[in-house]
């Protein structure tokens, strides 16, 4: 299937349209309550010197509707660099239409360019769409892997009182 559009890099300009796909996201996800996102913070993020991101966006008839943001990790057993999704979201509008599916393989192809070991990502247990999606891909679903989060307050606490040995 092609898209009637364009997958490109994301722009400067293109922020408060990735910060509305952003939020369409945080409300799919029913995570709308951890939605602190700012233009400024997305802009320095993706476009400062060093940037902690990238992102990619799919257009079609001038309107970005879709994009994926992705990080540079690494795997100590491959030694090599790895490309992690963090999120990929498309416009519900214009779901079924290839538009996922050009954003990801834009994303393998990246991976593959940058002689990357991995191309991971997380997927929420109750987004089976998004699972049945990932595996008509060839993705496989780690089932011994759990994902750990320290954020806010624990992560302070965490952090609190490094001694080091003598």
């Amino acid at each position: 299937m092609s898209i009637n559009g364009t997958i490109r890099a994301a722009t400067r300009e293109d922020v408060p349209s990735l910060l509305a796909l952003i939020r369409g996201l945080a409300d799919y996800e029913r995570l709308s309550h951890q939605f602190e996102a700012t233009a400024e913070q997305l802009e320095e993020a993706l476009f400062c010197a060093s940037p902690a991101a990238e992102a990619i966006v799919a257009q079609t008839a001038g309107t970005i509707i879709g994009f994926a943001l992705f990080f540079t990790n690494f795997s100590t057993f491959l030694t090599r660099r790895g490309l992690y999704l963090e999120d990929l979201f498309v416009h519900p509008d214009y779901r079924g239409r290839g538009y996922g599916k050009a954003l990801f393989q834009h994303l393998a192809h990246l991976a593959v360019q940058r002689g990357c070991g991995r191309f991971e990502w997380s997927v929420l247990e109750w987004n089976q769409p998004a699972i049945r999606f990932y595996r008509a891909q060839g993705a496989e679903v780690m089932p011994d892997w759990r994902i750990c989060r320290l954020t806010g307050e624990a992560l302070k606490r965490a952090g609190e009182g490094v001694a080091f040995p003598s």
